[in-house]
């Protein structure tokens, strides 16, 4: 079974990140909510405090497949301040293993220098952070091992998109139309 840690840091975007918790669990692929500090409960940007399965500190990142950066903010510059979780994400883009992020949060890649010469999305007027790559308007643009999204709004495909990395294409059709996403 495919495992995918999403990390969470005080000041994350709620829906973005529980969007794509919930959109992958629905497709019963195995996705860990990972507090960047020992705290067992990380509060978003709106005040929506939420309990981690797990805190950083007790993850092996070779145990996943995928690790995934919501956005917000303060939660995409407490993302990037993370130094072990910056080595991991440098780690799996070298390794040709999958990384995603939403939002504010693919600036992440830019500024580690890995959307060069790729197709990449984010939130408007981040766009000059995607250093390197071709931005696009879509609502998720997936280029090799890098997945982006622009923000809460596309939040729910950028979840179906990264089940479809894993899953088949029909239980991801399906979940997509049992949850009127698409029709």
């Amino acid at each position: 079974m495919s495992k995918i840690a999403i990390f969470f840091a005080e000041g994350y975007e709620e829906i973005e990140a529980l969007a794509v918790v919930d959109v992958c669990r629905r497709l019963k692929l195995e996705i860990d909510m990972v507090s960047i500090t020992e705290e067992r409960a990380v509060t978003g940007a709106h005040g929506i405090s939420v309990g981690m399965d797990k805190v950083f500190g007790e993850i092996d990142c070779a145990d996943y497949d995928m690790l995934v950066l919501p956005g917000g903010m303060p939660g995409t510059r407490n993302l990037e301040a993370c130094a072990p979780l910056m080595e991991q994400i440098d780690a799996f883009y070298e390794n040709g293993k999958y990384i995603g992020a939403i939002c504010a949060a693919p600036s992440i890649f830019g500024h580690r220098g890995i959307l060069k010469g790729r197709k990449a999305c984010c939130y408007p007027g981040f766009e000059s952070h995607l250093e390197g790559a071709e931005v696009t308007a879509d609502a998720v643009s997936v280029d090799g091992n890098v997945v982006t999204s622009r923000g809460m709004g596309t939040a729910i495909e950028f979840g179906l998109t990264i089940g479809g990395l894993f899953v088949e294409k029909e239980k991801v059709e399906t979940l997509a139309k049992g949850i009127i996403h698409r029709q």
